[in-house]
């Protein structure tokens, strides 16, 4: 066996948060190989996850407000899907984007190798490869495999009847009658995007609410959509048993009202995700796991292996893109010697109709802490923007500390929610206060108005909606 190759930097998992380590590393003059299993580079959130989602989403949404139209005048033909079409144009934009990540791999002169690495020791890397096995050393190693779909023994019956997210974003089909179990927030926009395009979805949900973290008057508005657009949708429910039967899966369930069972041309079940940490030779290192399965780490994306750290969803917390690749520059600036840490907050965001938004501190996390605050919100129904865009159920609301009158919080449902965070953001990290944002000329009419008048309404004083003055 001839001598090992050596890098300064191994990232293994080129999600967005490996090839933004790996990015980040050539960025500093390392010396970095980026190894992951899949033949496209970006990982799950690029491949199937967060891009096609979102192109499926725009999809399903241009069909109902194509429909939706005819209230102001529009009328037209009723839309016919082509599954073969859709499926190729969301493969398109996947395929488009991960070149551009190869791309940008190549112009930084990043090795990229597609294999399985598996930790020797502390400092080098075995790579199982189609061609055989590579042997790799390293100053340091960055581990970024994310994450898989859960799925319990007892559903998976080994049926393509039976999907998680993955086969879910394939499209293949477009079934009659489709099950979700699980209203987070993977469930409730692949349940959007099947009873968009056609089908009838029933949604199953453990809990007594949809979106758990998400305030309920966020999520208030898109439990309507789903009511409304969904077949059924039952909360407080759990399935009992699910079986193959003959071209459709039965599925038994229990509430309230008892048990009842039904049959379905497919089940999506999502009802979170797991962590990728076996056969991996962790237990050759110093790494250590909690009870999941994903790796211990401190504010520094370090492990208790001083030459491994570990970023993304591997590492456990929220399981988002924009906080893996925040990650990956952390872990890359402290193993570059300088002086980074993980404090910053987090935005989350749902692509359902209408998207949810939230940051910061939540109304549900003051009442938990028991934290006083002052709660203003801002409703849709004066928007002038939202009227024109048919929008009217959407609230922004901020999160304020009565007696500093800073921004602690801010959620948004309705039209663009996810864009809209981005101010609320700002106005966490700088410190802004309410009456900051009063100050701020918003161009008019937008929907991004709605955070200054929600601001203004802490005072008494929003143009748009009558408040009493505070005493």
């Amino acid at each position: 066996m001839s001598n090992p190759t050596h890098y300064e930097i191994i990232v293994i998992g080129a999600g967005p948060g490996g090839y933004a380590a790996a990015f980040c590393a050539a960025d500093h003059n390392k010396s970095t190989l980026l190894i992951d299993m899949d033949p496209r580079l970006g990982g799950v959130c690029l491949n199937r996850g967060c891009i096609p989602s979102k192109a499926l989403l725009h999809a399903a949404h241009v069909k109902s407000a194509a429909k939706a139209a005819s209230t102001f005048g529009l009328d037209f033909e009723e839309p016919k899907l082509d599954l073969d079409k859709l499926r190729a144009w969301k493969n398109g934009i996947i395929q488009k984007l991960s070149d551009g990540v190869q791309l940008l791999a190549s112009k930084r002169k990043v090795t990229v190798i597609k294999g399985k690495g598996y930790f020797e020791n502390s400092s080098k890397l075995r790579v199982e490869t189609e061609q055989g096995q590579l042997f790799f050393t390293f100053d340091h190693a960055i581990i970024a495999t994310g994450s898989r779909p859960a799925i319990p023994a007892a559903f998976d019956l080994g049926s393509k009847r039976i999907m998680t997210s993955t086969e879910a974003l394939e499209i293949e089909d477009l079934p009659e009658n489709l099950l979700v179990i699980g209203a987070g927030y993977i469930g409730m926009e692949l349940g959007t995007v099947y009873a968009g395009l056609g089908s009838k979805v029933t949604m199953v949900e453990a809990n007594s609410s949809i979106l758990a973290g998400a305030d309920p008057d966020l999520a208030r508005p898109v439990l309507r959509f789903a009511q409304s657009h969904f077949e059924t949708l039952l909360l407080n429910t759990k399935i009992t048993k699910m079986a193959s039967s003959g071209r459709q899966i039965k599925v038994s369930y229990e509430n309230e009202t008892g048990p009842a069972e039904a049959y379905f041309d497919k089940v999506l079940v999502s009802i979170g995700r797991t962590p990728n940490s076996k056969d991996m030779g962790l237990e050759n290192t110093k790494v250590t796991l909690d009870a999941k399965g994903f790796i211990e780490v401190n504010k520094h994306q370090q492990t208790q292996d001083p030459t491994i750290a570990a970023i993304g969803d591997i590492a456990g917390g929220l399981l988002l893109a924009h906080k893996a690749s925040k990650e990956a520059k952390i872990a890359v600036e402290v193993i570059c010697g300088e002086l980074s840490e993980f404090k910053h907050e987090i935005p989350a965001v749902v692509f359902t109709h209408p998207e949810i938004a939230w940051c910061g501190l939540t109304e549900m996390e003051a009442k938990a802490q028991n934290k006083p605050v002052k709660v203003v919100k801002f409703p849709w129904a004066a928007s002038g923007r939202a009227m024109t865009l048919q929008q009217t159920d959407g609230v922004t609301k901020l999160i304020i500390d009565p007696d500093s009158e800073r921004i602690l919080g801010v959620g948004i449902v309705g039209e663009g929610a996810g864009e809209l965070i981005g101010e609320g953001m700002v106005a966490l990290e700088m410190g802004a206060t309410a009456q900051d944002l009063t100050e701020i000329i918003h161009a008019h009419p937008t929907l991004a108005e709605t955070i200054m008048e929600s601001a203004e309404v802490f005072f008494g004083h929003s143009t748009h909606v009558h408040t009493p003055k505070p005493k």
